[in-house]
């Protein structure tokens, strides 16, 4: 028997406040036969669940339509309307044409889908006098950085200092009659927010409205609040934050980058059971003070102040009568958009593994694990005790914390007691990346029962594991895990620890199918796609960081090139040809803008007219390498234009298909001539050059063997080492499995000497390193200009120990997003067992292989409603469970050829297992 199950609208269970006015559906399968698949399906959609229930009234009835796509089907019925709630399920037909019943039912709700929907105005808080009080930690001289660089990080803190104010509260009493059917809250803020109401916080999500570029396009939210609204008397509540509207950024010390002053907008909408409607709106009535929080940055950290609490200011019925009034500015041209994807939210807590005293009233937090968010910190004490909490990812080796990598970002939170019992504390408006906390001033003896760690992320729900025989690969797969969590945070970020935390855009490339694989990334990357093509210049450019704060006309290859890789990963992992259709103008835009640059091929300018820009990263952070910086732009030249093809082909724009086609046929004879030699070396001679060469289709047929071998050299050259950065570390294994190198692929993948993935793990690594040499144990720290121990680029490999270890890829056309499964493995005798288990867009994917003395076994599933082409591993000669490869029948799975190496099926959706006697 088929089911339904997992019914979505744009990515998500039951949405609240789109507008998108023509929303995609998404549901999946469950049964247990083999060959499980629809035929055909049929969508209701009503305005109410009754509605749904009698099949009248409906605003779209999609007919039985023989198709058996369940994903991206995009709503078709009657125009929607802001503030509607709409209710839609599902029936199939399964392959046998048997129709199943209805799906439950699901809804979503629109949003405010025209600026007139919005009645309130901008309040602008008044500038409060400066904190009461501030902290400065001693920068003292770091090895390897100059005295005028410390000079430079200790002015950015004493103007901190200067500039630092309380945090605003904003409040509103306003009434409630009886009948109330349903409230609506749209909020957003020019800043960060936090509501409340009637003493309740409003939502789950921290850092509202999000980070997108404020001048252009501004997120707002929608919250359900019937429930916390009461017959009488009530009182709404805003409590604002500097963020990244105005808060200290990145290592220049930028403040107030997209404004001057806090604002917020806010527009409550009560609906009676009579029809009747209300509507509490930001306007001058509202009033504002300050209270306990005195501080709250992003890089800096939060002062609090308990003393200075106002109790009740956030309930009916408080004393306002010192409280100052708001002023008041019309909406402006700004778009208002509703949030696309989740906010970021508490995702888990930890527990302090150890807690040692320094010295009395100082304490050493370790909590096991490199982690992001804050810490929740249960204190009682005398009133004016403060506790300091200062964070660090490493110690020194004293075992002191070690905060130098932290740069200008001041990561200390401070925390003034009441001295009313037991107080709880979590910070607002600020997060850390951090592993240790050094406490000061706890008033008693701290212990686990005092302080938890608080993880925060963007959720993106966890759709891969893979573990092994192998303890360092599993702790491996672990530490990419937690990296992507760390930095997956509004925007896919460098680093959650210093004085940077931006979204550069070539990390997120070469990372972006390893997130696919780890987490449903589709809502994240989408949303933040859209910041992408905001960012782009007027003549095309893409910068390298989105949202774009530093030097917006600038961009690198591989950076931006992001604007196109990162469309294309999307559309292999969900089918998203929305997302490619939406982009497509920014994609051509950027090429487009290459190619007038540069039309002999050769991508040596930068701007349109210039010469090479500053900004030009090579193979970021290499090892003992250093690639050609023109190999590395000119290969990623090609590779845009090879893959634009492919968009093009997919979006049925077969013209601009062939023309880049050509375009890459230009740039790889131009790559050809320019840097690789007729025995087969890559201008640099770097594992980097040799890999981009193999793996973008610009080294020549005839010299990929003798290429190979040269990289498989320079790899023996170094006692079996990689030396690749951020630009060739995500190609280089599958280069080595492609061409036939399996072996050093496991070579790699297992060595924990320096450099390596297993030399940081052997060093107690619990996140992925930024630098191979970021610590060693013959030099210790690298420069703390740039070392951070979370970052994700070089975690890229998990995309191989997916695609090709354990072997799940999808076709890219016409039927990507695992409709149509590649299984194909790539085992080795150096790791005995690996099991990887992927939830698809469609459903589960299972690849479990093991080796046992002279035999290996492979069990595998697929999802209903897909198939796969499933490439068995056997040598020639080998018995496919103890038949011959070509003669093996059973049920849903159907012979198609033998290979050298492989014997070649098709297989329907169901469990398999394929025992090969070697």
């Amino acid at each position: 028997m088929t089911r339904i199950a997992a019914l979505r609208c744009e990515y998500a269970q039951n949405p609240l406040g789109i507008d998108c006015v023509y929303p995609r559906f998404y549901w999946r399968l469950e049964a247990s036969q083999r060959g499980a698949r629809q035929s055909a399906y049929q969508i209701l959609v009503a305005s109410s669940p009754e509605a749904l229930a009698k099949r009248t009234s409906l605003l779209w009835d999609s007919g039985k339509v023989l198709s058996e796509h369940s994903t991206h089907i995009a709503y078709a019925g009657l125009s929607l309307q802001s503030r509607q709630r709409v209710w839609w399920q599902v029936r199939i037909w399964d392959e046998q044409g048997q129709v199943s019943d209805y799906s439950e039912p699901a809804w979503w709700e629109m949003g405010l889908l025209q600026r007139d929907d919005w009645r309130g105005q901008w309040m602008v808080v008044p500038e409060p006098e400066q904190a009461a009080a501030h902290f400065s930690p001693h920068l003292a001289q770091q090895s390897g950085v100059l005295a005028e660089e410390i000079e430079r990080w200790q002015h950015i803190q004493a103007e901190f200092d200067e500039k630092a104010r309380p945090c605003p509260l904003v409040r509103k009493e306003f009434r409630v009659g009886a009948g109330l059917k349903q409230a609506r809250l749209y909020a957003t803020a020019r800043g960060l927010y936090l509501l409340s109401l009637n003493g309740q916080r409003v939502g789950d999500d921290y850092f509202r409205p999000g980070w997108t570029d404020y001048h252009q396009r501004l997120q707002y939210q929608t919250y359900d609040v019937t429930s916390l609204l009461v017959p009488g008397e009530n009182a709404l509540g805003v409590i604002l934050g500097d963020g990244w509207y105005r808060g200290v950024m990145s290592w220049l010390g930028q403040r107030n980058f997209y404004g001057q002053s806090v604002q917020a907008l806010v527009q409550l909408e009560l609906e009676y059971s009579d029809g009747s409607r209300e509507v509490v709106v930001s306007d001058e009535s509202w009033k504002t003070a300050t209270g306990a929080l005195q501080y709250s940055d992003m890089l800096m950290g939060e002062a609090y102040d308990a003393r200075l609490e106002q109790p009740g200011w956030d309930q009916a019925g408080f004393d306002e009568a010192h409280w100052q009034a708001v002023t008041i500015q019309p909406l402006d041209a700004t778009l208002l958009v509703a949030q696309y994807g989740p906010g970021v939210q508490k995702v888990a807590e930890l527990t302090p593994q150890q807690i040692r005293e320094l010295q009395p009233g100082t304490y050493l937090v370790d909590l096991g694990q490199n982690m992001v968010g804050w810490m929740r910190l249960r204190v009682t004490g005398p009133a004016g005790t403060t506790v300091q909490l200062r964070f660090g990812e490493m110690l020194q080796a004293d075992g002191t914390l070690y905060t130098e990598n932290l740069r200008t970002a001041r990561a200390t939170d401070l925390y003034t007691l009441k001295g009313e019992g037991e107080e709880v504390y979590e910070p607002h408006f600020t997060f850390h990346g951090f592993r240790y906390v050094e406490v000061t001033g706890y008033p008693g003896q701290l212990t686990n029962e005092h302080i938890t760690g608080i993880v925060v992320q963007t959720p993106t729900p966890p759709t891969g594991s893979l573990l092994s025989s192998n303890a360092m690969l599993n702790q491996l797969v672990h530490n990419i895990e937690w990296g992507q969590r760390g930095n997956f945070l509004e925007v896919p970020t460098d680093c959650p620890q210093r004085d940077e935390r931006l979204g550069w855009m070539g990390d997120a490339q070469i990372f972006a199918r390893t997130a696919t694989y780890n987490a449903d990334v589709a809502a994240f990357f989408t949303r933040w796609l859209s910041d992408v093509a905001d960012a782009q210049s007027p003549e095309g450019w893409l910068p390298n960081i989105v949202p774009s704060i530093i030097d917006p006309r600038a961009g690198a290859p591989a950076w931006s090139d992001a604007g196109i890789i990162v469309p294309w990963t999307l559309y292999l992992a969900y089918g998203d040809t929305r997302l490619l259709a939406r982009q497509y103008t920014s994609m051509t835009r950027w090429l487009e803008f290459l190619v007038e640059a540069n039309p002999d091929g050769r991508w040596r300018k930068r701007r349109n007219g210039g010469g090479e820009g500053q900004w030009d990263f090579g193979d970021w952070l290499s090892i003992e390498a250093e690639t050609p910086k023109d190999v590395i732009a000119d290969a990623f030249f090609a590779h845009s234009a090879a893959l634009l093809a492919k968009i093009a082909r997919v979006l049925g724009r077969e013209d601009d298909a062939m023309r880049y086609d050509k375009l890459f046929a230009r740039i790889q004879t131009a790559f050809q001539t320019s840097h690789i030699t007729p025995d087969g070396r890559v201008a640099g001679e770097t594992q980097t050059g040799y890999v981009l060469a193999l793996r973008f289709g610009l080294m020549p047929e005839a010299l990929r063997p003798i290429a190979t071998q040269h990289l498989v050299e320079d790899i023996q050259r170094r006692g079996g080492h990689l030396s690749t950065g951020f630009v060739g570390v995500a190609h280089l294994l599958p280069t080595l499995t492609e061409n036939g190198r399996v072996d050093v692929a496991y070579q790699l993948l297992l060595k924990d000497t320096f450099p390596s993935w297993g030399y940081s793990i052997r060093h107690g690594a619990t996140t992925i390193w930024e630098r191979w040499d970021g610590w060693t144990a013959e030099k210790g720290f690298q420069t703390p200009l740039m070392n951070s121990f979370n970052h994700y680029s070089f975690g890229s490999v998990g995309e191989w120990l997916y695609r090709y270890a354990a072997g799940i890829e999808t076709q890219e056309m016409p039927e990507p997003a695992f409709k149509q499964s590649i299984l194909r493995p790539f085992p080795d005798p150096s790791l005995q067992r690996l099991r990887a288990v992927y939830d698809s867009i469609h459903g589960r994917i299972v690849s479990a292989w093991a080796y046992e003395e002279s035999t290996f076994t492979w069990q595998i599933e697929l999802p209903p409603n897909t198939t796969a082409t499933v490439y068995v591993p056997a040598a020639p000669g080998a018995l496919i469970n103890d038949q011959e490869p070509q003669a093996l029948r059973e049920e849903g799975l159907t012979f198609v050829r033998r290979e050298e190496n492989a014997a070649v099926y098709t297989a329907q959706a169901g469990h398999y297992q394929f025992t090969v006697s070697m």
